[in-house]
């Protein structure tokens, strides 16, 4: 069962465990300070077989409850003496940030869209911080011992051990720098289709800062019910924090025990793997039986084909791509997401499916004039729409114009899309209101009294907390940022929107990182900022822009800040120094973002504007990012009126609304029918889960989840505490590691592009056999 399954059934603050006797409460425990204790008698996390995992048969109990995930896999161990400010931190911190925030942005302008993955960045700052901790002078290293001093400055340069708390830091550190800011969409936007530049660098710079730390701010002032907790779970920070503990608690990485034995085996045979499908054989990416018998079929390829781009739906398609099956693809995680969350998920995809061709083959919203799975805009005969043919010299809408251009018109799949996403919206809200909003309640309640409610808190009671004072500063000087650059970098946005922005972040963030940290699955709130936004603010794509900007951004910011508390917590980084590596890399990579950005844009301009683009350089995510401020932003009004073409598409997010109600109700009536199980969020979303990319994983994901969530954290829960997320982290780990190195290899990131020579298992066209249905 999921992690937190059992969490509408019973208060958080009083649960039955295996032995069916009613447990001690872990804020009594914290209370009565019995939990050193406890954990002590409990030994180490990774122990063969300690007294809290036993049940009542003698042997080891699955893993079910939340408190079971931060007691029995998680590590309780500390050592508050390891300094975690020491000079090996700072270079990797500062010098992985500048890495990973130039990297992320040559990947934002990649054909292909991929992320920096935060593995690759703590296996590699694991690695650098050994090898610093071998070469820099200092007491505690054997060779240099003679020649230096045991005083501060050289137990600031090499304390000794390169310890944990250091390489939790450099990971948030550069994990932080490494993603993309939203405000270099704006940007990016701004010169390649509007033809303007900022008005100056400090303009352009201010903007990223406010707008990135604008979020920290907000999630700092929120974390007391959205970090502390013991049911905020995070299910994707496990195979990362098992990680922290398989490298640093107990003996040197090369003479563990099993654990970093089957971690390192498992890293470099996936490595190796992963050349196969990624270059060698890409037929491997989705083998489909189907495909095979009829290759002519076009109704076969979009149903089960996928191993292409926008070609199919992928259904009973087997996937060897550990790119696509693991976390860092389209799946949620097999590993690690909770089985409930992937059953809705993977329910969701059936109705997707029969939703997708049901809508094509009905030429709904004249469906057959465009390609099957499209993210674009389109005229009604099928050629691609031109957005600035219906904008005057101020880039906001002209009816005249208009009138002659006509409305662009989506893909069916793509409408379907939009009306997931907003019914998601709306589940979302719901969902977290009837299943968690006691509980929510009840943790502020008890924060405010000085309760202690989570064994990992408790262990955290010995460093200063964040005063409240420092992440309300944050907020206030990215506000003022903000309201500055707006009207100075012309923005059209008014002072009252930023602020209404603001206050739908604030609204939304705590439904948001909810259902995220208990089932793993990220709600999207853009839609609804679009909507808002050009509700209020009509005619102008830029203003939408910067609409979602403060209004979506600061809740994805937020949410990241959030998750890396937890982690924190988990590894027991003191809070002071994880507040101070996330606020310096967001600004270090804000910085590096809109340097690269500028060199890239001069130097491919043409290359960027392009349809296609090149094998190696691209600007699909900013035409997409643009084309959705000009539906929403100059055509909102018109597209998704009531009466509108796509009316539907606002008005589901209140049919969301009423889609968690009945599964509570028959939860209520008939709790022995596990309707709590049913994630609501996802059901919704997953109506668009296969609108665009390749899609031949979701089957593949499917049955590795259900044998890891179910039969392994069921039968074998021996196996699955030690081994399972340390799986989920060498695969995924590896698999990032071998596409850094094909990207510059043969990939095309060091200027060349080296293309396998066609055979059987790279044929052209698409990989699968299926019949080519896009140029």
């Amino acid at each position: 069962m999921a992690a937190v399954d059992s969490l509408p059934k019973q208060p958080l603050h009083k649960r039955n465990d295996s032995f069916g006797e009613e447990k001690v409460s872990d804020e009594e425990k914290a209370e009565s300070g019995s939990i050193e204790v406890a954990s002590s008698l409990h030994g180490d996390v990774y122990d063969d077989f300690r007294a809290i995992d036993m049940g009542e048969d003698g042997k080891e109990r699955p893993i079910v409850t939340d408190v079971d995930v931060a007691t029995r896999l998680i590590s309780l161990e500390d050592d508050p003496s390891l300094p975690a400010f020491t000079f090996r931190m700072w270079l990797l911190g500062l010098g992985l940030s500048c890495f990973g925030a130039v990297l992320g942005q040559i990947f934002y302008f990649r054909p292909q869209t991929i992320f920096v993955s935060p593995l690759f960045l703590q296996i590699i700052a694991y690695i650098l911080g050994i090898i610093l901790e071998e070469i820099i002078p200092g007491p505690h290293n054997v060779r240099e011992r003679l020649r230096t001093k045991d005083n501060a400055f050289w137990r600031f340069m090499n304390p000794g051990p390169f310890n944990i708390k250091e390489h939790v830091a450099i990971t948030i550190f550069s994990t932080t720098a490494a993603e993309s800011a939203l405000a270099i969409s704006i940007f990016a936007a701004d010169e390649l289709y509007y033809h303007l530049e900022q008005p100056n660098v400090g303009v352009g710079i201010f903007t990223l800062i406010g707008s990135q730390l604008m979020g920290y701010g907000l999630g700092g002032i929120m974390r007391a019910f959205l970090v502390y907790p013991t049911y905020i779970v995070f299910p994707n920070l496990l195979p990362t924090v098992q990680l922290f503990d398989a490298l640093h608690r107990g003996k040197k990485i090369f003479l563990q025990k099993k654990r970093v034995k089957f971690f390192w085996a498992i890293f470099i045979a996936i490595f190796v793997w992963e050349w196969f499908p990624e270059y060698i054989a890409p037929t491997l990416t989705g083998i489909s039986i189907f495909c095979l018998a009829d290759r002519k079929s076009p109704w076969f390829t979009r149903i089960f084909g996928g191993a292409a781009g926008n070609e199919g739906l992928g259904m009973f398609a087997l996937c060897f791509d550990w790119n696509y099956v693991g976390s860092g693809g389209g799946s949620l995680g097999a590993l690690f997401t909770p089985l409930s969350t992937q059953l809705s998920l993977y329910f969701g995809t059936m109705i997707c499916i029969i939703a997708f061709c049901a809508c094509f083959a009905a030429n709904t919203w004249n469906g057959q004039n465009y390609p099957f799975l499209s993210q674009a805009l389109f005229f009604e005969n099928g050629s691609l729409y031109d957005q600035l043919a219906i904008l005057d010299k101020n880039f906001r809408l002209d009816p005249a114009k208009l009138a002659v251009a006509g409305l662009p018109w989506f893909a069916s799949s793509q409408v379907l899309t939009k009306i997931g996403a907003n019914l998601a919206i709306g589940a979302t809200i719901m969902h977290v209101l009837l299943w968690y909003g006691k509980d929510i309640l009840e943790i502020i309640r008890k924060y405010r009294a000085g309760e202690t409610y989570d064994p990992h808190l408790a262990k955290m009671k010995v460093y200063a907390e964040v005063p409240m004072w420092w992440y309300m500063l944050v907020f206030l000087a990215s506000f003022a940022m903000a309201m500055a650059t707006i009207y100075t970098g012309h923005s059209q946005l008014p002072w009252w929107g930023l602020i209404v922005a603001l206050i739908i972040a604030s609204i939304f963030l705590p439904f948001v990182v909810t259902v995220y940290a208990i089932t793993g699955f990220v709600p999207n709130i853009q839609n609804l900022v679009q909507i808002l936004g050009a509700s209020m603010i009509p005619g102008s794509p830029k203003t939408n822009m910067y609409f979602t900007l403060y209004g979506y951004n600061v809740v994805e910011q937020a949410r990241g800040l959030i998750r890396d508390l937890k982690m924190g917590q988990y590894t027991k980084l003191p809070p002071r120094v994880t507040f101070t590596v996330q606020c310096l890399g967001a600004i270090i990579g804000g910085l590096l973002n809109y340097i690269i950005m500028k060199v890239i844009i001069k130097a491919h301009r043409d290359i960027l504007l392009d349809v296609q683009g090149s094998n190696i350089w691209s600007g699909q995510q900013v035409q997409s990012f643009n084309s959705d401020a000009v539906s929403w932003g100059a055509l909102g009004n018109l597209l998704y009126a009531p009466d509108g073409r796509y009316g539907i598409v606002p008005f589901s997010i209140l049919i969301g609304l009423a889609v968690p109600i009945p599964f509570w109700i028959i939860h209520k009536f008939y709790p022995k029918l596990g309707a709590n199980h049913v994630i609501t969020p996802i059901l919704c979303w997953t109506l668009g889960y296969l609108s665009v990319g390749i899609n031949t994983s979701v089957f593949t994901t499917f049955l590795l989840a259900v044998f890891s969530q179910y039969y392994l954290r069921r039968y074998r829960p021996r196996w699955f505490r030690k081994y399972n997320f340390l799986l989920s982290a060498a695969l995924d780990g590896g698999t990032q590691v071998m596409v850094f190195v094909f990207t510059f290899a043969v990939g095309g990131g060091s200027g060349r592009v080296v293309n396998m020579p066609n055979w059987a298992l790279n044929p052209v066209g698409n990989p699968d056999y299926c019949k080519r249905l896009t140029s």
